[in-house]
């Protein structure tokens, strides 16, 4: 993946987590699998791995469509560990936390079908 601001579905949940718990904002996404995305460390560690041949990264940019907004926040406050986050701090809270991203992406995208932009960066490298 690339850096959660390239990544709109999953920077707008993030944001609007921490809205919801801004003394301690659920950071999964950000951190993982958000975060590991800088290409220099990713080259550095494939080295450190043993790689000897130089990794070749390509960056795609892609599209991310939903039939609605309450999907994505779905898939991302239920579906994934960031849920665990959620109700490490504040048990029963998880379809408020969900109803808050819902809300967001359709503030950001619409409250019909809904489409965001997502990056990765593809890594190959031979041994």
């Amino acid at each position: 993946m690339d850096r959660i601001e390239e990544n709109e579905f999953a920077d707008t949940v993030t944001a609007a987590l921490a809205s919801l718990f801004p003394a301690d904002p659920p950071r999964f996404l950000a951190r993982t699998p958000h975060g590991y995305h800088d290409r220099p460390t990713i080259e550095r560690d494939l080295a450190a791995g043993g790689f000897t041949a130089a990794p070749r990264i390509t960056t795609r940019p892609e599209r991310s469509r939903a039939a609605s907004p309450e999907v994505p926040a779905i898939a991302f406050c239920q579906g994934t560990p960031l849920r665990n986050e959620i109700e490490a701090r504040a048990a029963g809270r998880i379809g408020e936390a969900t109803d808050r991203a819902s809300d967001a992406i359709a503030r950001r995208f619409g409250k019909g079908e809904v489409d965001g932009k997502i990056q990765a960066h593809v890594v190959a490298v031979e041994k």
